[in-house]
């Protein structure tokens, strides 16, 4: 590893405290998210998590465009901690890559580096926001995902032959599920209402695949941690409200556990 890899997060991270005095509504944003999540009560400390997590989420992405250039198919498992995750749930997710699984997580941790990692293991299907601009778009697949993994553009939705290929590849489908829906119920997420999707649930249910749910934090450069509990199964009679918002139940823990990696500053509630 280079001084210009190791140094990736530190960049950008650097580059973000500078500039977030300049944007007061996403300081605002994140502010009032951590406070009405009951995160802490102490307008000071919440403003250094939003400001952490700010500078967090720009060290991430700087690293996750080196990680092709860190870790390799003979090293990827140095990279990985599971001392915090279920037993049961890393063994599905690392070392039984003949069963197709759900990878239910948030923008939390290092969910861009996590899945350049991962693709070592098994292959790996994205939901993703794919770029209008259509040379970013270009570059994004050449140079920032590797190995085995197929981004979906997420206003596509699930078609019949992304379904045969995660059945047939015996991928980890990852479903970020802390985005903004407009169509979704509303459940309690981090103790505040927010429409919230269905597909990992209906997913589950209908084909009788595990869940892993939880996340990736960062603990060193290239160096990541599986946080989440037992693997969930559901059947086509459980209620899929219930369901769902355990699932968004094991996201808020997680994101608890390691309150300055998340992404306060996005507008995920939209109704309180």
């Amino acid at each position: 590893m280079n001084l210009v890899h190791r140094h990736a997060y530190d960049f950008g991270a650097g580059l973000a405290a500078l500039v977030w005095p300049f944007f007061f509504k996403r300081r605002r944003i994140s502010v009032d998210n951590i406070m009405k999540c009951g995160i802490t009560s102490d307008s000071k400390e919440a403003k250094r998590i939003a400001k952490k997590a700010w500078c967090h989420l720009a060290g991430h992405i700087c690293e996750a465009l080196a990680v092709p250039n860190v870790v390799t198919k003979d090293d990827w498992r140095d990279h990985l901690d599971v001392s915090e995750a279920d037993p049961e749930a890393a063994r599905l997710l690392l070392d039984e890559p003949e069963t197709p699984i759900l990878l239910v997580s948030a923008h939390h941790g290092v969910w861009e580096a996590a899945t350049n990692v991962l693709s070592f293991a098994r292959p790996m299907i994205a939901i993703a926001r794919v770029m209008n601009n259509k040379l970013v778009a270009k570059w994004m697949k050449n140079h920032h995902f590797r190995g085995p993994v197929t981004v979906i553009d997420k206003n596509h939705g699930f078609t019949p032959e992304i379904l045969r290929q995660w059945v047939d590849t015996k991928a980890a489908m990852t479903i970020l599920m802390d985005q903004h829906t407009s169509k979704g119920p509303m459940l309690s997420f981090l103790g505040r209402r927010a429409q919230t999707f269905t597909s990992a649930t209906r997913l589950a249910m209908r084909y009788g695949y595990p869940i892993v749910v939880g996340s990736f934090v960062r603990v060193a450069p290239f160096r990541y941690r599986l946080v989440g509990g037992k693997p969930l199964r559901f059947s086509k009679t459980d209620d899929k409200i219930a369901a769902t918002q355990l699932l968004n139940d094991r996201l808020g823990e997680a994101i608890r556990k390691y309150p300055e990696q998340y992404l306060w500053a996005h507008r995920r509630w939209r109704h309180d």
